[in-house]
């Protein structure tokens, strides 16, 4: 084992918190695990394999629990997975430089983290579905599919707050996109490393934090579906983003940027 016993324990931990936190929202936690791992590894390529493989564990359980519970419809979330696999794709296979992918990854995630929030907190007496054209789903997919292949995440904590501004669906359906969303682009992100031979393990650590992610998630998307403290924990989750958010800019956005 690379890492000290304490250290690897300690960032167990932490990912377990994180994808109980994310996946009671529909979000798979790549984020988090971006900044916790910056933390401990060295390697550029090990940090972003290791975030999009957990955020499969997580996504993978969530999206066949809200199958089962009905929230899941293939049919309605396929527009935004046609587009946003093959960009997705195309993104990860990118190779940015460190700063530029940190900096970008920083100002999604706090702009994600503020929306999440606000619409959390905000209160609508009437809460009425919208009924938008077949190209905005095309069109959203595409654009936030290439962003999370860009910075090495799903892109659900990228499309759900657009949605819910949009009045797109439920805030349940919603959060059952966001998973389904990151569970094929994160799919489709790990084929662009492969592709460009960026793909990395975190060996063998990599199987502890798997394992972490994936009970985290299992819990996380039960307190979802059984809609407990769901305003709680989606304002918890968002201010997490948004620390994470601010913590990558200033530390290995800026900083890299100013000593390179």
């Amino acid at each position: 084992m690379s890492l000290d016993v304490a250290d690897f324990i300690l960032l167990i931990l932490a990912f377990f918190v994180v994808a109980t936190l994310y996946s009671a929202v529909g979000f798979g936690g790549g984020s988090s695990y971006l900044a916790f791992l910056t933390l401990v590894l060295t390697s550029f390529f090990a940090i972003r394999t290791t975030a999009l493989l957990c955020n499969l564990a997580v996504v993978t359980g969530s999206c066949y629990l809200y199958y089962k519970s009905g929230h899941l419809s293939l049919k309605k979330f396929l527009p935004f997975i046609i587009t946003s696999i093959p960009m997705a794709f195309v993104g990860a296979s990118f190779l940015l430089k460190e700063q530029v992918f940190f900096i970008l990854l920083a100002l999604a995630l706090i702009v994600s983290a503020i929306a999440l929030i606000y619409q959390t907190l905000a209160r609508y007496s009437n809460f009425n579905v919208k009924k938008y054209p077949p190209y905005m789903s095309y069109l959203l997919g595409a654009g936030i599919g290439f962003l999370s292949g860009l910075v090495g995440i799903g892109g659900g904590i990228f499309l759900a707050p657009v949605l819910n501004h949009m009045k797109w669906d439920k805030p349940i359906v919603i959060a059952s996109l966001a998973s389904f969303f990151i569970l094929v682009n994160s799919v489709s992100g790990i084929g662009g490393l492969v592709a460009s031979n960026s793909f990395e393990l975190f060996w063998p650590e990599v199987l502890g934090l798997l394992f972490a992610v994936l009970l985290g998630g299992q819990l996380g998307v039960r307190l979802s579906i059984g809609k407990l403290s769901a305003k709680r924990i989606r304002i918890l989750t968002g201010i997490l983003v948004l620390f994470v958010g601010i913590r990558v800019l200033l530390k290995n956005g800026l900083e890299i940027a100013l000593f390179s």
